[in-house]
């Protein structure tokens, strides 16, 4: 991969949103000097179906917003999404129908490594710009050498810091919990993820005295369960997927299992995690990239958009948040370019500083967050969402005080 270079400029946030008009749907085309493409898989259908519509969700969002305030070098820009079915085939076969129709500017990615992983593929065998959040994961990176991948997303990294993190806080409001326990998918992402909370909880004085792998899909966490209690797993850590997490924290109820301090990374992102869980999933953190209660760098224009789009008072998901910056770091990025060529476009995204809802950040060699831009923001379910605990020092109405430890499941 060739050497990506730093030039001393930041590329500022993108306008701000005004209030839009509810009921946008996506648009369809073949570009043109009055429009720019975007391509898109996203899940409606499949394991991440519920996380694929919070993705889709931000997309239009972004899309809107753009649109409303002048659009991206004078151009309207065009959304194109398919179906992946939450699978590597259905984002390449979904990714080959897009662009064999459509005069594609830029590509944007759907949810989770797994998938995720294939999108950057395809866009590295086509040449396309790829911009995608929801990509933790940073060894495909790095063996791949990527030219036309990029991640506004935090990294395996910045997770394992920020778990750092809050083990810390608890031990300020109580007992630190040092027993560690990991669940991780059977992926590189979950072996990787593992590796790098055990560096950072060991390093700080914890104890990992269970690492187990799950097999995604998983229906019976029974056994799996027994050995996290009798291992006096105090702070469990997971990756699970959003249906193997609901399962999972619904069977931990009922084994009347509950760690003083959880973090349910991706499972516990989406909008409907406490519905679907019963309850259960109250009061377990999640490291999502983007967390209601953040502030600056567009954050309110996105809030008022996504209130305005739905006609609610409620906050947008955090993976809605964290995928929205993907439209925020393309609009930065086409606009430093002043051009839509792929190529120019590349080196804007090599060599720029972006400001989005997630924080001020460059891009490595590798096309991930440069290491240390992003100290990723921890949530903890609390009166019925996803709520801002870390950074503590953030003061808004949706950020709170970490509550720890876990409150049991009788008497919420």
């Amino acid at each position: 991969m060739a050497s990506h270079s730093r030039r001393e400029f930041v590329i500022a946030a993108g306008a701000g949103a005004t209030a839009l008009a509810a009921g946008c749907t996506g648009l369809t085309g073949s570009g043109g000097d009055d429009t720019l493409v975007v391509g898109a898989t996203v899940s409606r259908t499949g394991a991440f179906s519920s996380a694929g519509a919070d993705v889709e969700t931000a997309y239009k969002l972004g899309r809107d917003v753009i649109n409303e305030n002048g659009g991206i070098l004078g151009r309207d820009v065009e959304l194109v999404m398919e179906d992946d079915e939450s699978s590597p085939k259905g984002v390449r076969e979904g990714l080959q129908r897009i662009t064999s129709n459509h005069d594609v500017d830029v590509l944007w990615g759907t949810f989770g490594s797994l998938l995720v992983g294939a999108g950057a593929s395809f866009a590295e065998n086509e040449g396309i710009p790829f911009l995608s959040a929801n990509f933790a994961y940073m060894q495909p990176h790095v063996e791949n050498e990527y030219d036309w991948v990029f991640a506004p997303f935090p990294k395996s990294r910045d997770m394992a810091n920020t778990s750092v993190k809050l083990s810390d806080m608890a031990a300020e409001t109580g007992d630190r919990p040092e027993r560690v326990g990991i669940w991780r998918t059977n992926t590189g992402w979950g072996a990787e993820l593992s590796r790098v909370w055990s560096e950072a909880l060991e390093n700080n004085g914890h104890e990992v005295v269970l690492d187990e792998e799950v097999s995604i899909g998983t229906k019976d966490f029974s056994t799996l369960i027994s050995q996290t209690k009798s291992a006096d797993v105090e702070y469990l850590l997971a990756n699970l997927t959003p249906a193997d997490g609901i399962t999972a924290v619904k069977q931990m109820r009922e084994s009347n299992y509950l760690p003083k301090l959880c973090c349910m990374e991706r499972a516990a992102t989406i909008t409907t995690w406490l519905g679907a869980t019963g309850g259960a999933g109250a009061y377990m953190n999640a490291v999502p990239g983007w967390v209601p209660g953040m502030v600056d760098n567009g954050n309110d224009e996105m809030l008022s958009a996504f209130r305005a789009m739905d006609d609610t008072d409620e906050y947008p998901s955090p993976t809605v948040g964290g995928s929205y910056n993907v439209a925020q770091t393309a609009k930065q990025a086409f606009e430093a370019a002043g051009s839509v060529e792929h190529d120019a476009v590349r080196q804007a995204l090599s060599e720029g500083t972006f400001e989005t809802v997630i924080g001020e950040f460059s891009f490595d060699e590798y096309g991930m967050a440069s290491d240390g831009d992003l100290a990723p923001p921890t949530g903890q379910w609390q009166d019925g969402m996803l709520r801002l605990v870390v950074p503590a020092d953030v003061e808004s109405e949706a950020s709170t005080d970490l509550t720890y430890p876990i409150p049991p499941y009788e008497g919420r």
